[in-house]
């Protein structure tokens, strides 16, 4: 039996001074009423109650528990009363991870425009593109690129992701444009440091997955240094056109073999069961998932 339970069939036998206006209260039987007294007083070892045939009065030892006791009772039932609230209510800290490169689209104005709907929530995010332990870094959400993996976790897909490859026009015009995947083998890679040791680019030809080796000087935990070596002419880049959007826009990186790129990759979110899930959480998926829409090589947020 909850400790809980005990106390508090204890402080409504001292306020009711009955056992039987404490069990029509709490719904429990007279029975049970005098078992969890008994089971208190032989916890503690001293008597909490003097019992006639007639009232129910407080010893010294229960006065001193009743005393005692109100303010715990008082602080369990506003505490079970806030996190049911939660459950309803969009409320408290989440704390989202993503990957780098993240922060160059526009999931900052799009976290921006749920906080403004949600004012009692704050969010936490973390950058990072290691596959982080949900459980043991107090992550609540984890939001991932990749094709949808099989894992002990829940994963949401959001949005459709593609993948752009390209280069700065003056590294075309000194090594000339691939027609076809396979000559990305012969080209200079810049691409992630877990690619490695065996680097290998994921295409689609005549709906049939390619794999093409790649190589090249410049490898990174993170897309920010390989789109700003692209764009000095140091080498090809494929990456989540989210990230390289406002280069291509400007001219600035120019992509090739679109028609090869593979279609499987998603930008999931991915976070522990289902189960006692808070409404933050709940409503921060809802959220992603309908305003994050996939619009040419942009990933769009609805303005709404």
């Amino acid at each position: 039996m909850d400790s809980l339970d005990l106390l508090r069939t204890f402080s409504e036998v001292a306020t009711s001074g009955s056992f039987s206006r404490t069990a029509k209260h709490l719904s429990l039987s007279k029975g049970t009423v005098s078992k969890y007294i008994a089971a208190l007083e032989s916890r503690f070892g001293v008597r909490l109650l003097n019992r006639t045939s007639h009232a129910v009065s407080l010893t010294d030892a229960g006065a001193l528990l009743l005393e005692r006791s109100r303010p715990m009772l008082e602080l369990a039932d506003a505490t079970q009363a806030e996190l049911q609230d939660r459950a309803r209510i969009p409320s408290g800290r989440v704390r989202i991870s993503a990957p780098y490169g993240m922060e160059l689209t526009e999931l900052p104005a799009l976290i921006n425009a749920f906080l403004g709907h949600y004012p009692e929530v704050s969010i936490s995010l973390v950058l990072t593109n290691r596959m982080v332990d949900l459980a043991e870094e107090g992550v609540d959400i984890a939001l991932r690129f990749g094709a949808s993996a099989n894992e002990n976790l829940i994963v949401r897909k959001l949005v459709s992701m593609e993948l752009t490859v390209c280069a700065a026009p003056v590294y075309w015009r000194r090594h000339g444009v691939p027609a076809h995947p396979g000559e990305l083998a012969h080209h200079i890679a810049l691409f992630s440091s877990h690619l490695n040791p065996l680097p290998k680019w994921r295409f689609e030809v005549d709906g049939q997955p390619l794999e093409v080796p790649v190589r090249g000087p410049l490898d990174a935990t993170e897309a920010s240094p390989l789109i700003q070596a692209a764009l000095l002419g140091a080498g090809v880049v494929y990456l989540p056109s989210v990230m390289l959007a406002p280069y291509v826009e400007s001219g600035r990186l120019v992509p090739v073999l679109s028609e090869f790129v593979r279609s499987d990759m998603w930008l999931s979110a991915v976070y522990l069961e289902r189960r006692h899930s808070t409404a933050v959480h709940r409503a921060l998926l809802d959220f992603l998932v309908s305003r994050l829409k996939p619009t040419g090589s942009r990933m769009r947020i609805d303005a709404q």
